[in-house]
C-alpha cells in the first residue's frame, strides 16, 4: 500500500506544477519522492506517515529557535485575536522597524515587504532610481529570489535543477545584469572600467549560501565597498539568510562592512511570510510617498508576521542565542571533521555559526565553479542514507543546513552517528 505522502504527492502532481510550490521541494535527482509534513516542534518534524526526523532545514532558515516555539505561538495567538490583517499602519510595524535599525547600524530606515524576493527586487529598483543608472553587478551562484534581472547564473532551486537561468526572462532584462565570479575583485574592477557611470549597484550574499556555503576571501567585501564608493554605485547585501543568524547584526557586523542597502527576511517573520529592505536614509527617502520610486504591498507589515518576528528576535536576544548557536555549530563541525578524517574522506566541510554544508569534492570551494565540482550522485546517496535513519538535511547539494537553539548536543551527536553510517558506503 502506498504511503500517505506518496498518495498526497500523486494528487499534488495533478493540480500543482511539479507537485510542489517551490522547486527544491520536489526532491528531483535524489531517487525518491518528497514527503509531506504533519507537524513540527523544536528540532524535529513528523511526516504524515508518522516518521520522525531531526530537522536541519528549519523552514530554510526562519526557525532559528526551532519549530513552534511557545513564545512565538503565544504572540501569534494574542495578535490574531485582534485581527489578522488591516491594510493600514499598526504599532508592531514601528516596533519592528526600530528593532532592525537598532540592531543593524547600516540601516537608518526600513520598509517591510512579504518575501526575500520582494526585498531584493525593491533594492534594485531603489538603487536604479537613486543613481539614475541601469546596470547591476551580481555574482554567479548568489540567489536573490526569482527576480527577472537576477535569474542569471543563479543558485538555489535554479541551480539544483540544472537551470541557473530561467525561461520567460527577456534578453533585454538580462543584458542589464553583469554576472561575475564570486571572490574575483579584478573582474569587478574591470566591469566598472568597461561600464563607466552606468552601474547602479553591486548585489551579493556576503556569505553565499545558495550554491552550498562558501566564504568571501579576506578583504573581498572591503574591496567591494571601496569600488562602489569610488564609482558612485551602491553596495547591496542580501542578508535574507545571514541576517540575525550569523550575528545579531548579520554578516555585515561580522565583517565590519556597511552596505548602502540590505535585504532581510526569514528570521524576522518567526516562520510567517516576510521580507524587509533598508539602508541609508537619503536612499530610502526616494521611496514613494516621499520620493519617485514606487513600491507597495497589501500585506506588508502584516501584524501576525510582525508579532511573530518580534517575539522570536527578542527571545533570541534574551537567551543569548548566538552563543548557543556557536556552541552547537562548533560541536557539529568537530563531529563532521572527525568523521571525514576517520573515514579518510577528503571532502570539504564549511560552517559559519549555525550554517553548514558538506561538499562531495576534495577541492577548495570558493565560488560557483568550484561548488559545482561536488558529486551530486554521492550527495543523493548520502541524503537518502541520512533520511532513512531519521535525519533530514536539505534535499540539494546546493543548499545550506541550519541549526537552531532547539538542537541539543545529544541531537548533534546522534546526527553524527547517522552521518558516519551514511558515509561509510564511500569508504
Amino acid at each position: 500500500m502506498a504511503s500517505l505522502s506518496s498518495q498526497l504527492f500523486a494528487n499534488a502532481l495533478k493540480r500543482i506544477p511539479g507537485g510542489v510550490n517551490s522547486p527544491v521541494r520536489a526532491f528531483r535527482g535524489l531517487g525518491r519522492e518528497p514527503f509531506f509534513i504533519d507537524r513540527a516542534e523544536g528540532a524535529r518534524i513528523w511526516d504524515v506517515d508518522g516518521n520522525e526526523y531531526i530537522d536541519y532545514v528549519g523552514s530554510w532558515g526562519p526557525a532559528i529557535l526551532g519549530h513552534a516555539p511557545k513564545v512565538v505561538l503565544d504572540a501569534i495567538r494574542e495578535t490574531a485575536g485582534r485581527g489578522v490583517s488591516f491594510g493600514i499602519p499598526n504599532p508592531l510595524e514601528v516596533e519592528m522597524a526600530e528593532l532592525i535599525c537598532r540592531w543593524v547600524p547600516s540601516i537608518e530606515k526600513v520598509r517591510m515587504v512579504n518575501s526575500g524576493t520582494e526585498a531584493t527586487m525593491s533594492c534594485l529598483r531603489l538603487a536604479r532610481g537613486f543613481t539614475g543608472r541601469g546596470k547591476i553587478i551580481k555574482f554567479e551562484g548568489c540567489y536573490h529570489g526569482h527576480v527577472d534581472a537576477l535569474l542569471v547564473q543563479a543558485g538555489s532551486g535554479a541551480l539544483t535543477h540544472g537551470r541557473p537561468d530561467s525561461a520567460g526572462v527577456p534578453a533585454d532584462f538580462a543584458a542589464l545584469t553583469i554576472s561575475l565570479p564570486f571572490n574575483d575583485i579584478e573582474a569587478v574592477r574591470a566591469a566598472f572600467r568597461e561600464n563607466p557611470k552606468s552601474i547602479a549597484a553591486i548585489i551579493l550574499e556576503p556569505i553565499p549560501a545558495n550554491a552550498g556555503l562558501y566564504f568571501p576571501r579576506e578583504n573581498f567585501l572591503k574591496a567591494l565597498r571601496e569600488e562602489c564608493t569610488k564609482n558612485g554605485a551602491l553596495l547591496i547585501f542580501d542578508e535574507v539568510m545571514t541576517g540575525f543568524r550569523v550575528a545579531r547584526g548579520g554578516a555585515q557586523e561580522m565583517f565590519g562592512i556597511q552596505p548602502d542597502l540590505t535585504a532581510l527576511g526569514k528570521i524576522i517573520g518567526g516562520g510567517l511570510p516576510v521580507g524587509a529592505f533598508g539602508g541609508r536614509a537619503d536612499i530610502m527617502d526616494q521611496l514613494s510617498p516621499e520620493g519617485p520610486v514606487y513600491q507597495a504591498g497589501t500585506l506588508s507589515g502584516n501584524p501576525l508576521a510582525m508579532a511573530a518576528g518580534l517575539a522570536q528576535l527578542r527571545e533570541l536576544e534574551r537567551i543569548d542565542g548566538w552563543k548557543l548557536l556557536e556552541t552547537a555549530g562548533a560541536r557539529f563541525e568537530e563531529n563532521a571533521r572527525a568523521t571525514l578524517h576517520d573515514l579518510k574522506q577528503p571532502w570539504v566541510f564549511h560552517r559559519v555559526g549555525s550554517m553548514f554544508c558538506l561538499f562531495f569534492t576534495p577541492d577548495p570551494v570558493i565560488d560557483l565553479a568550484s561548488a559545482k565540482r561536488s558529486d551530486p550522485a554521492r550527495f543523493a546517496s548520502f541524503f537518502r542514507g541520512c533520511l532513512d535513519r531519521g535525519v533530514y538535511f536539505a534535499p540539494s547539494q546546493f543548499e545550506t543546513g541550519f541549526l537552531s537553539t532547539s538542537h541539543t548536543l545529544d541531537d548533534i551527536d546522534r546526527t553524527s552517528a547517522v552521518v558516519r553510517e551514511s558515509l561509510r558506503m564511500f569508504s
